[in-house]
This record gives C-alpha cells, sequence and structure tokens, in this order.
C-alpha cells in the first residue's frame, strides 16, 4: 500500500485488506483516495480515452468504493457503472447471438464485471447475465491451451452466487443453479496453488457435500504455500486474505461501514544479508511458426534473482529486447524480440522440457541451471 504510483494501484489490495481483520484508518483511507482521483481521472477524462484500463480493472476499482464505503450514487459513480454496463455490452457482442465467438478481454473479466455490479445492487441486463450461463454450461468456452481455467470457473460461480443472493435477475435462478453446478462438479476443480483461494471463496458461497474433502486439500495447499512463501504476486495474496477471514467478495455486500479499525504495525524482523551467489539461467525465445530459436543464450545472475532480472540481463549484453506493459498482476510480456503478439496470442513462459510457469516473469525465480522459453502461442 505504500506504493501509490499511478502504475502501481492496485485496487485488488485495497478489497483484500477490508475483507480481512486488517485496520482501516489514515493509510488505507489515502489509498482508496488515490484510487478514487486515478480511476475517475482514467475512464472519465476524454483524453485518456486511449489508455484506459480494461473491464476487470474498473469491475475491481467499484468493489474497492464499496469496500471503503462510499456512495456509487454520485455523478461520477453513476457513469462508471454506466461505463462498466457498456463494456459488457460490447463484449456480449463479440460472443455472438449463437456464441460462436469470445469477450475481447476473457469470459474471467466478463464475470468479475458481473459480480462488481451485482455487489452494488445493480442490475445487469438478461441477456448479458445468459451469456455467462451458457459460456459456464460448456466448457470450451472456459478452456485455455487445452486446461480448464479454475480462475474463471470460480469467478463465474461468485457471479452467480450473488446474483442469486441478490434476487436482480427474476427467470433466470435455474440458470444460475445448473450453471453454479457444473462449474462446482469439474473434476480438478482447484487447479494450482494459485486459482485455489478464489476456488475456495467459490465454494464458500456454493458449498456441496461433494466438494468438501477438496476443499480441505485445497487449504492444506494454501497453508503450505504460505509457510513456503509462494504467495508473493498481489493478485493471488489479495484473493486469500478473505479466506483466511472466513470472508469472500460477496461479504463486501454486508460489510460494516461503522467499523473503525487501525492499521497494524509491520513486524521489524532483522535479516542477515548474505552475499549471493551467481546461478546459469539459459533463454531462449521461439516464435509459434519455425521450429529454430530467435534466440539462445545462457546468463549469470545471483541466486535468488527473477525471471525479470534474466531478462533485463539479457537485454543489458545486447543481442536480445522486451517490453512489457504494468498490469495488476505485475508486468506482462508484450514485445519480445521486437515481436508484437497479434489478437488472441501472447507469450508463453516454459521451463523445458514442457512445464508451464505459473507466475509472472517478476515473480518467478529461477533455479541454478533452468532453460527458460519464451514462445509466442495462440488461443
Amino acid at each position: 500500500m505504500d506504493r501509490r504510483s499511478p502504475e502501481e494501484l492496485n485496487p485488488s489490495i485495497y478489497v483484500g485488506l477490508r475483507l480481512s481483520n486488517q485496520p482501516s484508518q489514515n493509510q488505507d483511507n489515502l489509498y482508496l483516495s488515490s484510487l478514487m482521483i486515478h480511476y475517475q481521472h482514467v475512464f472519465l477524462s476524454h483524453a485518456a480515452d486511449q489508455h484506459k484500463p480494461p473491464m476487470g480493472q474498473l469491475a475491481l476499482y467499484l468493489m474497492a468504493v464499496r469496500g471503503g464505503c462510499k456512495n456509487i450514487g454520485t455523478r461520477k459513480g453513476n457513469a462508471l457503472v454506466t461505463q462498466l454496463k457498456h463494456y459488457l455490452e460490447e463484449e456480449k457482442h463479440r460472443i455472438g447471438p449463437r456464441h460462436e465467438g469470445r469477450p475481447l478481454t476473457s469470459y474471467y473479466q466478463y464475470s468479475l464485471a458481473i459480480l462488481a455490479l451485482c455487489i452494488h445492487e445493480k442490475k445487469v441486463p438478461g441477456h448479458v447475465v445468459e451469456k455467462l450461463v451458457y459460456a459456464a454450461e460448456h466448457d470450451d468456452a472456459f478452456m485455455h491451451q487445452g486446461r480448464y481455467c479454475v480462475d474463471t470457473a470460480a469467478m463465474a460461480s461468485l457471479a452467480f452466487s450473488c446474483l442469486q443472493a441478490s434476487e436482480l435477475n427474476p427467470g433466470l435462478e435455474l440458470g444460475f443453479s445448473r450453471a453454479l453446478k457444473h462449474v462446482r462438479d469439474k473434476e480438478g476443480y482447484f487447479g494450482n496453488i494459485y486459482s485455489s483461494p478464489l476456488a475456495l471463496q467459490a465454494l464458500m458461497e456454493a458449498p456441496s457435500p461433494e466438494s468438501e474433502s477438496a476443499c480441505l486439500q485445497a487449504g492444506d495447499a494454501v497453508m503450505k504455500g504460505l509457510k513456503d512463501g509462494v504467495f508473493q504476486n498481489p493478485i493471488p495474496l489479495s484473493q486469500l486474505l478473505p479466506v483466511l477471514h472466513q470472508r469472500t467478495y460477496l461479504s463486501l455486500m454486508q460489510l460494516d461501514c461503522n467499523d473503525e479499525r487501525g492499521l497494524l504495525e509491520a513486524d521489524p524482523t532483522t535479516v542477515l544479508i548474505q552475499e549471493p551467489q551467481n546461478i546459469r539461467v539459459s533463454l531462449r525465445v521461439q516464435n509459434d511458426i519455425l521450429p529454430s530459436f530467435l534466440h539462445d543464450q545462457q546468463y549469470f545472475v545471483p541466486e535468488g534473482a527473477t525471471l525479470q532480472d534474466v531478462l533485463i540481463k539479457a537485454q543489458e549484453e545486447g543481442y536480445f529486447t522486451y517490453k512489457t506493459q504494468t498490469t495488476l498482476s505485475g508486468p506482462l510480456l508484450t514485445s519480445v524480440m521486437d515481436i508484437n503478439p497479434g489478437e488472441r496470442q501472447y507469450w508463453q513462459l516454459f521451463r523445458v522440457p514442457d512445464t508451464p510457469l505459473l507466475q509472472g516473469i517478476a515473480n518467478y525465480r529461477p533455479q541454478d541451471g533452468e532453460i527458460i522459453l519464451l514462445r509466442l502461442a495462440s488461443w
């Protein structure tokens, strides 16, 4: 929360803290004020039309506003609600009347937008919601690189649970129930450790006898992950905080706005600094057409360095270039070797031979001797 530059402001952090037993006083009030100033400017300023954050960021911002007990019924608040509904309408048209298309963003962001509006008790048109119901009941809509997207299924489940509780869309209750059962009963629902916090939130709102054992196993995995320090990325970490306090995103609807809590002090811990040893990491680049590598070099970096540190080192030494875009989950690769992904393409990260990286470049820490492959992939 000390990082309040525009590119680092993250409404997910604020929501996570408001749904935990962390306090609400000067520091997070200042953070919320920074969020409000920034997001109102980028979404309501005509000069910023070409640089507006995606739909999911606006949805998270509206959830942060609810977490801060701010009135959304102001002129600016209503304008942002209208903007989010406009995003959803655009995405609905891209999906098409026969569901032959896909959202420009993702069904994850589509679900998150519906959830944010529902939490504010804003009605979402039935024809928009029906697109998500259909997608949830057809597994291919939630597939990515041949795998079922647990994060997407969990966010859709939370949206359906909210819509059921709010009764904002009477007549769609049966569809919500069917879709909830389908995504909840999917085999391997929890996916990887980073999707477990959101999956746990979803099952807390839509539990079933069959899911109890899976919940216990996921809870054990999350606690082990905490002890091992795997939760460094702000998005899964902020999704985990509510779970640790028996809350979910839907708890924003019952948040006690008279709750005066003070921020906890950071625990001052003395850390012994040791000179790091160097490790060797190989970096390879491949597009989705040619089998040969566009780049294949090894680099020496300090032990504990992130993959981003390796990329910086490679660029400093020449013959390698990359660019990133700031996102709420950290830096996203947007260009490698001056190659920009086209629509529905992205740079996928692997640990050779074929292990996809579950963390981004700012969080993954290669081990000595690893070979990292950056491959342009389509989805």
